[in-house]
């Protein structure tokens, strides 16, 4: 699915960008060599890599 019109970005390319440790929409750009255009897909951008990140392998609990 094409998230990014502008930039023709699609949710793999996301998954990929997040996978490689893009914590912010600008980190997706910059992982794909493009940069914002209009803006409009900043807050999908921003909803998945926050979906992706909670969906990832579960983090360890440090022990006290």
């Amino acid at each position: 699915m094409i998230l990014c019109l502008c930039n023709a970005l699609s949710d793999a390319q996301l998954a990929e960008a997040v996978a490689q440790g893009a914590r912010r929409p600008r980190d997706v750009y910059a992982h794909c060599a493009c940069k914002a255009q209009c803006g409009t897909c900043a807050r999908a951008i921003l909803s998945m890599i926050r979906d992706l990140g909670s969906s990832g392998p579960a983090t360890q609990s440090q022990a006290s």
